[in-house]
């Protein structure tokens, strides 16, 4: 290891070379050691969902609840970690408001900070590493640019413009129901028609997770569906979530040996969901492998041009692999296979960790999931979950990683334009709308019958018109004659106090109960169930 100076900064590495006033350098771990103590440090969250922002140096990034959780939510194996952290890069941010950065060029590595160092490392083996200072804005740029060299960029071409089922009807879907809204959107190019190319069928569709086949709802079969988005003008999409697997599949049933399992042989959790356990598939095993990519090609040859697919997470859990492939590096290797699977469909990864998905997917979810509120007090005072679904977790996130648009379409979420089962505000709504249009991704889940008719043409506007984008600040953008400041909703609420702490924890390990969780989610289908039926489509 040696010792380079750059600027005030004393960095140790195994070796470096300049790169513009920059460096990259190389070794197992990198030491920068700041001059002075800072103000913040920026926390990367591994995934789509997890927080990414700027916190205070004295405040750590919460232990969300429950713990159930936390493999579908965060990095597992960083969770207890008090150092403020986070995956693949860190920066801190100095009085003079410039930022000093550590960013890996390689997978399976992590940052902190420590003391007044900040300190990266790579949990296997030896890569490389850009240590940067400067503008927040200019150094993300230069180290997409490298992570662009290394790992590639999506096949950048025309975004879509997406009509998707999940936030309005979760998994209440069934083929009659998708064929009435698909006529109602009108004919894409007619002037009352609703411009959007891909009609996506979201969760709901399929007999169960691991069993990727049309249930009773879809009678006619997932080809028959896909025949008639296209009669209409329109793109397929699907929705799957190909790295999950769950007690009631057949993979589980028949084929366990192919799903992650720990050093003692058990079954690594992926978290919990659709009321079962989830599990993950080993993307190293030879069988495992063959599936994927024999369910991405019927997919295919089912008619759909456009995949969106959730809880990429799974495949880069921690554990013990077939051929003992370093994590990261198992998910990227089967979502090569997923990707040469796919062929020319579009690839929307949800739930992705993020550096190891680049140069593989066309578009990436960049945040959490929104919500028709703008944020649940249960989760931001009791649970200190900011990964959980919520306008303002999505809106937070999202912009902190907008840095990523030179490599793959950012994709934020829906917009919602109904009021109709919905509790933003107008405000809100707006806001919701204008990230979209920085991030260059538009896709709502309005039902066309919940929207009134100034809703509509409201939509309709909307989905035509690309006006001019400028970055002028941090948080500030300007979007065509207007200027749009999100910096008073990217800030962290203060961390609970004792009464609100014992809840959370109570509450926490009530939901760490799968009995209870069960009887959650069944009480949630019903009241989902109801309002539909007060709200047909």
């Amino acid at each position: 290891m040696k010792n380079i100076q750059l600027e005030q900064l004393t960095i140790t590495a195994e070796s470096s070379r300049p790169k513009g006033g920059d460096f990259v350098l190389s070794g197992p771990s990198v030491t920068v050691n700041l001059p002075v103590a800072p103000k913040r440090y920026l926390y990367h969250g591994w995934q789509s969902w997890t927080l990414t922002a700027w916190l205070e140096t004295s405040r750590r990034a919460p232990i969300m609840r429950p713990s159930i959780m936390h493999p579908m939510q965060t990095d597992p194996v960083y969770i207890h970690d008090k150092r403020p952290n986070g995956a693949w890069y860190g920066a801190v941010e100095m009085e003079n408001g410039q930022i000093i950065f550590i960013g890996a060029l390689g997978l399976e590595s992590h940052v902190a900070l420590d003391g007044n160092a900040l300190k990266g490392w790579y949990e296997t083996g030896n890569d490389e590493w850009f240590v940067a200072t400067g503008d927040e804005s200019e150094v993300m740029a230069r180290y997409a640019e490298l992570l662009g060299e290394r790992f590639g960029k999506g096949r950048l071409r025309k975004l879509y413009r997406v009509w998707c089922s999940w936030y309005s009807l979760y998994t209440e879907i069934y083929e009659e129901q998708l064929l009435k809204i698909l006529n109602d959107l009108g004919s894409i190019g007619g002037a009352q028609g609703l411009p959007f190319e891909v009609f996506q069928i979201d969760d709901g569709w399929q007999k169960g997770i691991g069993d990727w086949e049309p249930n009773a709802k879809f009678p006619s079969g997932m080809d028959r569906m896909a025949a008639q988005i296209k009669a209409a003008g329109r793109t397929p999409g699907l929705w799957l979530a190909p790295l999950l697997v769950v007690p009631s599949s057949s993979v589980y049933r028949d084929h366990r040996n192919w799903l992650l399992h720990d050093a003692k042989g058990r079954l690594v959790s992926a978290g919990f969901n659709w009321s079962e356990q989830l599990y993950a598939l080993d993307t190293t095993h030879p069988e495992a492998l063959d599936w994927l990519a024999a369910l991405m090609r019927k997919v295919r040859a089912w008619g759909y041009d456009y995949a969106k697919l959730d809880f990429l997470y799974a495949g880069a859990l921690a554990g013990k692999r077939y051929n003992g492939m370093p994590r990261e590096t198992a998910y990227r290797h089967g979502l090569k296979v997923i990707r040469t699977a796919l062929g020319e469909a579009y690839f929307l990864t949800c739930g992705a960790p993020i550096l190891p998905s680049l140069g593989l997917c066309d578009g990436m979810r960049i945040g959490p999931d929104v919500s028709n509120y703008w944020e649940n007090p249960r989760d931001r005072d009791l649970l200190v979950n900011f990964a959980a679904p919520g306008t303002r977790n999505a809106i937070r996130t999202t912009l902190n990683r907008l840095w990523l648009q030179p490599l793959v379409h950012t994709d934020p979420d829906v917009v919602y334009f109904r009021s109709r089962q919905n509790a933003l505000t107008p405000e809100q709504k707006t806001l919701l709308q204008d990230l979209a249009q920085v991030a260059g991704f538009k896709a709502t889940s309005d039902v066309p019958a919940w929207l009134t008719e100034a809703e509509r043409v409201a939509l309709h506007e909307y989905l035509e018109t690309s006006p001019q984008m400028k970055k002028t600040g941090k948080y500030k953008h300007q979007i065509g004659e207007r200027e749009v400041d999100f910096s008073p909703f990217i800030g962290m609420p203060p961390l609970p106090g004792f009464p609100k702490n014992i809840w959370g924890a109570l509450i926490g390990e009530l939901a760490n109960v799968p009995a209870l969780m069960k009887i959650y989610d069944a009480s949630y289908r019903r009241t989902l169930r109801k309002a539909l039926e007060k709200n047909p489509v």
